[in-house]
């Protein structure tokens, strides 16, 4: 049996373990070991394992990882996402669907410092679906716009998921922070717009809206959103600013946000126990992943799969867009059964070089790399909100237990036209991801 065939057979393998709900790590690394044993035998895969899994984990970038995410978890705890909901509201909320609105711009804000699309849902749920059901909003437009506003966390820099995607394509992490900004702003536009329109069509959808608010009071909400500025001015602007590597950003990052949560006392008790624990046990799942991954990778690797696809892809003539929505397609399925993570560690691999073999729009490899990974982030975007996985979705259920699935479902529909109005944007013009790029370079 040739490489490849066995590339297939096992890629099939794993696709059957991952139906059976097996842990997607376990699967990717029991596919790639029994893979690598299948072509080179027991003693090249011990030898793997004796080296591969040091080198990775102790990658001086992949340290950001867990700095991100403690950060996050003192976020969550912290109690800032009230501030930030209390700012959107005192502007918007007077508008016609407006608190919705302030709640999906509190979630642009929150994931600017959480990094995590769960758990900016997950956070935000809890802050604004109340006053969402106090203000009479129908369920399906309460809850579909806070499942579509979590999946900002995910994009809006520092993203867990895009430090992990440029380790992968070996970018910049602080060039596709940069480049991620646009598509974040366009994305909290295109979901307040979506909102906006729903309410037309609607207007009992968006309930009666709340009283406006003088200047003064506004004013008086913003400064109460001064930590979340600050952290976000440290972090971002002392990277941009030369002062911090990433890695270095997110260790301060988390020293500040660490001091707001412990003000504001939300690491009193176990709070702090609490906020160490949830981001020990979300490392050791990505590492899990990323082990899983490498294996996989590397086991793909010597079965020449990924080289004789592109190989392939190249001889049968296709068209640089036409292999690109392929590509978003297969995502699109992924989505459907994988999240985020998974889904970068196994496909990077395979699909970025065949889109460095392709020519779009004359792009070097560099911008190639930074204008894929924000096409590919957004649509990975979409498959926290589709069903059947739709983890956003299931994390809102678990906050609102009496809004059925099926509704939170028909909620997020209209955003999911605005994600795919997006992808074309973003695929038809490249400059929404690279012009912030080109103005820093």
């Amino acid at each position: 049996m040739s490489g490849s065939l066995i590339g297939l057979t096992m890629g099939a393998v794993m696709m059957g373990m991952l139906a059976l709900r097996v842990q997607i790590g376990i699967a990717m690394f029991l596919t790639g070991a029994i893979g690598y044993i299948w072509v080179s035998g027991l003693d090249p895969l011990l030898a793997y394992l004796k080296n591969a899994p040091y080198g990775r984990f102790s990658l001086y970038d992949l340290s950001v990882v867990p700095l991100f995410l403690l950060m996050g978890q003192f976020a969550t705890h912290g109690g800032l996402s009230r501030a930030l909901f209390k700012a959107g509201n005192a502007f918007i909320g007077h508008w016609k669907g407006g608190m919705a609105m302030a709640g999906v711009t509190a979630c642009a804000g929150f994931g600017a410092i959480c990094g995590s699309s769960l758990a900016t849902a997950a956070t935000m749920s809890h802050v604004v679906l109340p006053e969402l059901k106090h203000h009479q909003y129908k369920p399906s437009l309460a809850a579909g716009s806070l499942a579509a506003g979590g999946t900002l966390g995910i994009l809006i820099p520092p993203s867990v998921p895009l430090v992990i995607y440029a380790i992968m394509a070996e970018q910049n992490i602080a060039k596709l922070f940069l480049a991620a900004f646009l598509p974040g702003i366009l994305a909290a536009v295109g979901y307040m717009v979506v909102v906006g329109i729903v309410c037309r069509l609607d207007p009992a959808a968006g309930g009666p809206g709340s009283p406006r608010h003088s200047w003064a009071e506004r004013l008086s909400t913003v400064i109460e959103t001064w930590p979340v500025l600050l952290i976000f001015l440290v972090v971002i602007g002392g990277i941009y600013g030369g002062l911090f590597t990433p890695t270095e950003a997110a260790a301060v990052g988390a020293l500040a946000t660490g001091i707001a949560a412990w003000r504001s006392g939300g690491l009193k008790g176990r709070g702090f126990i609490k906020c160490v624990y949830g981001t020990a046990s979300a490392t050791g799942m990505m590492f899990l992943i990323l082990l899983g991954a490498d294996t996989l990778n590397s086991f793909m690797a010597l079965s020449q799969l990924p080289a004789e696809a592109a190989a392939w892809v190249q001889e049968m003539g296709f068209g640089p867009f036409s292999v690109l929505f392929a590509i978003i397609v297969i995502y699109l399925l992924l989505g459907c059964v994988m999240d985020s993570l998974s889904m970068i560690l196994l496909t990077v691999p395979i699909f970025l070089p065949i889109i460095f073999n392709m020519d779009y729009y004359g792009l070097g490899l560099e911008e190639k790399a930074i204008w894929f990974g924000m096409v590919a982030l957004v649509v990975m975007e979409v498959g926290l909100i589709t069903p059947p996985v739709g983890m956003n979705v299931y994390i809102i259920n678990g906050v609102a237990k009496d809004i059925p699935m099926g509704t939170i479902f028909r909620g997020v529909l209209p955003f999911l036209a605005s994600d795919i109005l997006r992808i074309f944007l973003l695929v038809l013009f490249p400059s929404i991801s690279l012009v912030a790029l080109w103005v820093f370079n």
